[in-house]
C-alpha cells in the first residue's frame, strides 16, 4: 500500500492546472445510462472513483473508449446487464447514481447498499422513497436494492433533508418518465448543475437546477452529446489551503472562481490576497502566517463540508483561536486525532471543534481515515517540521489527481513511496 513522504517547510510556490470536479464527472457518466447514441465526456479526471465507474458500466454492457486525454465516448445501446454488484459499490458511494438511469430506462434494476468512506451515515431513502413515488417498485434484502417499474410518472418530491446524490438520481430518473416530477429541498451544488446542463443537451426538459425547486418534464427519448466537465472546487480549495498554509504564491488554472466564493471569503480572512480572472485564480500569502478562521459547513452555496478538514489543518498553524462546526456529517473530524499526534491543539465538543493555532507542527507517521482528511494531513505535512509518512493514501486517490506530482511542481518536497 502506497504511502506519501512529505519533507515540509517549503513555501508553494508556481502554476498548475485544476482537473475536472470527481462530484460532476461521477453522475454524469451515470448519466449516460440514459441516452440511446454515444456521448463524449471531455475534462475527465483520472481517480480511482472514475476507475471504479467506468469499470462498472463496463460490466453492465457499456460500450467505452477512453483517448489519452481521458475524453471518454460512451455508448449504452447495447446494456445487457442491470446490476451494480457489492464488489464495486462497497468502494463508492457514488455507484448509486446507477440506480435512477436503470430504473427509468430499462425498467429494472439491482443496485448493492453503497459503501465509501467512513464518515456519517449518508442513507439512501430519500432516493428509494422518491423513486417509490413515482411508481417504482423497490425491495431491500440480502444488501441488495431491487426496483422494477413498467415506465416512472412524474411526482412531486419533497426531500426532507438536503442530498446532492438524492437529487441527482431523483432527477435522472425523471428525465424519462411520463408527466412532470417537482424536486422540492433540492440540493443547489454546481456539480448538480453540471449534471443538468448535460440532461438538457440530450433533449432533457429540465428548469431550476441551482434553485431548491426542480421542475422535470419526462420526455421519450435522450441522445447522446459532447459535456465538458466544470472544474473540481474542491481540488481548487485545496490547493489554496496549501499555499495560505506554507506562505506561497500559486496560480491555478483552468478553474472558477465562482464555484467556491465561501472558500475565498474565508482564505481573504487569513489575511492571503487573491485576484481571480477568467479561469484562474491567484492566491499570494507573502510569507506570512494565517489568521485563524471560524467556519460553519452547510450545503451550497455555504461553507462546504468538503472542505473542512483542510481548514482543521490551516488553524492549527494559524494565529489565533478558531470554531469549527461540522452540520453536514456527524463523523468528519477523524483527522483530528491525526493532526493532534503533529502537535496540533484540537479540542472536540459534539460537531465542533476548537483549534489554538501553534507556530510548528511536528512531523509523525499519520494515517488516512477518509478522503478530505487524508487530505488534510498532506497539507499539515507540508508545514510540519521534519518527515511526515501518510499512509493509506487510496483515498487520495479517490479524489485527488496525482497530488504527489502537482505539488511537486508547486515545489512541494513530496513523493510516493511503496508500503
Amino acid at each position: 500500500m502506497d504511502k506519501l513522504l512529505i519533507t515540509g517547510g517549503n513555501p508553494l510556490n508556481g502554476e498548475i492546472r485544476i482537473s475536472g470536479a470527481k462530484n460532476a464527472a461521477l453522475p454524469i457518466l451515470a448519466a449516460t445510462l440514459l441516452a440511446d447514441t454515444p456521448s463524449c465526456i471531455s475534462n475527465i479526471p483520472h481517480l480511482q472513483d472514475i476507475t471504479t465507474m467506468i469499470e462498472l458500466l463496463g460490466r453492465m454492457g457499456v460500450d467505452l473508449v477512453i483517448d489519452e486525454k481521458l475524453n471518454i465516448e460512451v455508448d449504452s445501446s447495447r446494456v445487457h446487464t442491470f446490476t451494480a454488484p457489492y464488489d464495486l459499490v462497497k468502494t463508492m458511494r457514488a455507484s448509486i447514481l446507477v440506480l435512477g438511469p436503470l430504473i427509468t430506462r430499462f425498467g429494472q434494476a439491482q443496485v448493492s447498499l453503497p459503501g465509501g468512506c467512513a464518515i456519517g451515515s449518508r442513507p439512501v431513502n430519500l432516493h428509494l422513497q422518491g423513486l417509490q413515488a413515482m411508481g417504482a417498485e423497490i425491495q431491500v434484502e440480502n444488501g441488495y436494492i431491487t426496483a422494477r417499474a413498467s415506465r416512472l410518472h412524474g411526482a412531486t418530491l419533497l426531500l426532507d433533508v438536503v442530498t446532492v446524490t438524492g437529487t441527482e438520481n431523483l432527477m435522472m430518473a425523471a428525465s424519462l418518465a411520463a408527466g412532470i416530477t417537482v424536486i422540492e429541498n433540492a440540493a443547489r451544488e454546481p456539480e448538480v448543475i453540471d449534471l443538468a446542463n448535460y440532461l438538457t443537451n440530450m433533449g432533457a426538459q429540465i428548469e431550476g437546477a441551482g434553485t431548491d425547486t426542480i421542475r422535470i418534464t419526462g420526455v421519450d427519448q435522450l441522445t447522446g452529446t459532447h459535456h465538458r466537465v466544470l472544474p473540481d472546487r474542491i481540488e481548487t480549495g485545496t490547493y489554496l489551503v496549501a499555499a495560505t498554509m506554507t506562505g506561497g504564491r500559486i496560480k491555478l488554472k483552468d478553474t472558477d472562481a465562482n464555484l467556491l466564493e465561501a472558500v475565498l471569503v474565508k482564505l481573504r480572512e487569513t489575511g492571503a490576497t487573491i485576484i481571480c480572472g477568467d479561469k484562474w485564480i491567484e492566491l499570494d500569502m507573502q510569507g506570512r502566517r494565517p489568521l485563524a478562521v471560524d467556519i460553519h459547513t452547510a450545503p451550497y452555496p455555504a461553507f462546504p463540508t468538503d472542505m473542512q478538514a483542510q481548514f482543521t489543518a490551516l488553524n492549527a498553524i494559524a494565529d489565533g483561536v478558531a470554531m469549527l462546526t461540522e452540520n453536514v456529517f456527524e463523523n468528519r473530524f477523524m483527522h483530528a486525532l491525526e493532526l493532534q499526534r503533529m502537535g496540533a491543539k484540537i479540542r472536540l465538543e459534539g460537531n465542533t471543534a476548537m483549534v489554538t493555532g501553534v507556530a510548528h507542527l511536528q512531523a509523525a507517521p499519520v494515517m488516512a481515515t477518509d478522503l478530505r482528511a487524508s487530505a488534510s494531513l498532506v497539507l499539515a505535512g507540508l508545514v510540519a517540521q521534519g518527515e511526515t509518512l501518510v499512509d493509506r493514501i487510496y483515498h487520495i486517490d479517490r479524489g485527488y489527481e496525482r497530488i504527489e506530482e502537482k505539488l511537486t511542481q508547486l515545489k512541494a518536497k513530496i513523493r510516493r513511496i511503496p508500503g
